[in-house]
Parts: structure tokens; C-alpha cells; sequence
């Protein structure tokens, strides 16, 4: 037998963890993590990703518009025209920053007085902050509930979910 084949028949003994769960048979510890992570998505996917995704969707800019200023975003959003009709409301002075996707690639805030327009251009970042929560939150809890499953050598040492669980 050469060193090849030993280090091969040395990675084959070695005991690795196998889990059951959910009626799935020896998984690997990364299958395992798998697993439990589509179960934790599945579980947090609920009405508020719906919102998201609609928010995002409803907030860019496909419906074509006259002409603008150069460097302004071309067209606008549904969101821009149902919050327009719907909160027609001006302000005396541009008092209300809001960002466009090429505004937001800069950080740079483009101030409004109509409250209808403030309410158009925050509606995708607000999408964007739910999907962002949604993210952050499964996967703590997903390493949160792999590493009560698994044995100590084989759980995730995740500063997050250590200060949590």
C-alpha cells in the first residue's frame, strides 16, 4: 500500500457523524445544516416577504415618463404614481429626502416636497430592509437550532448565535 492509498483508507476510517432527521437517514453534519435551513426559510417566509417583494417590485422605475433632467432615473414606479394620486400633498419647502436607484448607488438624497413622491421612492427600501431582517433572522436561527441537534465537535461557532443561544 502506498501513501496515497493510505491517507485515502485514513479519511474513509475516521468516524464521521451521521444524523437522523425528519425522516432523512444519515445526513452529514452539512446536510444536516441543510436540512434545517430550509425548514427555518420555510417557517419565516410568511406575509412580510410577500410585502417585500411587492414593494420592491412596485418601486422600480418601468412605467415611461416625459422627459427629465439629465442624471435623473428614466421612468418611474408604480408605487411613485398610486402614492402620488393618493397622497397628494405638498410641503412649502423640499423638506423630504428620498433616494432613486442611481441616487442610492452615490448615498446621495434628492430632497422633494410632495409627500406622495417621498412615500414612491422609500417604498423599495423599505422591501429591501424586510428581506434584509428576514435574511439576518434565518440564519441565526438556523445555526441556533442545527447546533442543539448536532454533537459539540460538529456545531458552528458563530459569535451571532453564541451571544443568542
Amino acid at each position: 500500500m502506498n501513501a496515497h492509498e493510505r491517507f485515502i483508507k485514513d479519511v474513509t476510517d475516521s468516524k464521521i457523524n451521521t444524523y437522523d432527521y425528519e425522516g432523512h437517514k444519515r445526513l452529514t453534519p452539512q446536510g444536516l445544516f441543510f436540512c434545517v435551513m430550509v425548514e427555518e426559510t420555510v417557517k419565516a417566509l410568511g406575509v412580510e416577504d410577500i410585502t417585500a417583494v411587492i414593494a420592491i417590485l412596485a418601486g422600480q422605475p418601468v412605467l415611461p415618463t416625459r422627459g427629465k433632467f439629465g442624471g435623473a432615473t428614466k421612468g418611474t414606479s408604480v408605487a411613485s404614481r398610486v402614492s402620488r394620486a393618493l397622497f397628494d400633498y405638498d410641503f412649502q419647502q423640499n423638506i423630504l429626502p428620498t433616494l432613486t436607484n442611481k441616487s442610492i448607488l452615490a448615498f446621495r438624497f434628492r430632497m422633494v416636497n410632495n409627500l406622495g413622491v417621498f412615500i414612491g421612492r422609500w417604498t423599495p427600501m423599505a422591501g429591501w430592509t424586510i428581506t434584509a431582517y428576514d435574511v439576518v433572522k434565518i440564519s441565526v436561527l438556523t445555526i441556533l437550532h442545527y447546533n442543539q441537534l448536532v454533537n459539540p465537535e460538529d456545531q458552528i461557532n458563530d459569535a451571532t448565535a453564541g451571544s443568542l443561544g
